[in-house]
């Protein structure tokens, strides 16, 4: 059955049905594909993209000449205007420490011997005044606590057990260990010879090993 059945001409029906546009088109196929030129360009650039983070990730640009150092960290206490902890760009030398830290209390005047030699990470100064005209500055070591905080290795053959309990790792039976070997030696001529602690494995010295240092003779 079709319309023309029901009295309407096909001319009119062909008519009527050319005012109506289909909602949706098919897209041409040929037109959604790039060219092979493009497809090259285009994965040379992801290729590029993709090289340029991966050694931004794995190779990292050295920072600026300014911030590569290692920085000295110095205990400056007493008699001295900001007494605390200070860190320099370079090792100072007793002066730049003092000065740091503000200067002596109501001095301004320093001996010329404060300039000479120059302070290492983890050193103490105890400055005290013992007139007007004369201060007593004491060169020591930090607080193990606060060399820890700093990552600075605690010298082998000046902790106590107190301090090798801050290790991790150390314990009461370690720590009793480390001094006995200490004390029957006379002391430690390098961080290596933890190995022949009893309890010191080479596995226990590889971790240990990066918070110890032999710095001298106590």
């Amino acid at each position: 059955m079709t319309l023309s059945d029901f009295g309407m001409p096909n001319s009119k029906i062909k008519k009527n049905l050319t005012r109506f546009k289909p909602i949706f088109k098919i897209p041409n196929p040929q037109l959604n594909y790039f060219s092979f030129a493009s497809q090259g360009i285009l994965f040379l650039l992801a290729l590029f993209l993709v090289s340029l983070l991966y050694f931004k990730f794995y190779y990292p640009s050295p920072l600026p000449p300014e911030e590569e150092y290692k920085e000295i960290v110095v205990e400056v206490l007493g008699d001295v205007e900001r007494p605390g902890v200070h860190i320099f760009k370079h090792p100072p030398t007793l002066r730049e420490a003092i000065e740091k830290a503000g200067g002596i209390k109501n001095q301004t005047i320093f001996e010329k011997d404060l300039s000479l030699g120059t302070l290492e990470t983890g050193t103490l100064l105890m400055v005290q005044k013992v007139s007007s005209q004369e201060t007593k500055i004491k060169i020591e070591r930090m607080e193990a606590k606060k060399l820890m905080v700093f990552s600075i290795p605690l010298d082998l053959n000046r902790v106590s057990i107190e301090d090798l309990y801050l290790i991790p790792g150390i314990g009461e039976s370690l720590a009793q260990e480390i001094l006995t070997y200490r004390r029957k030696r006379g002391r430690f001529l390098s961080v290596e010879e933890l190995k022949n602690v009893k309890g010191i494995g080479e596995k226990n010295y590889q971790f240990l090993k990066i918070y110890f240092t032999v710095r001298g003779i106590p």
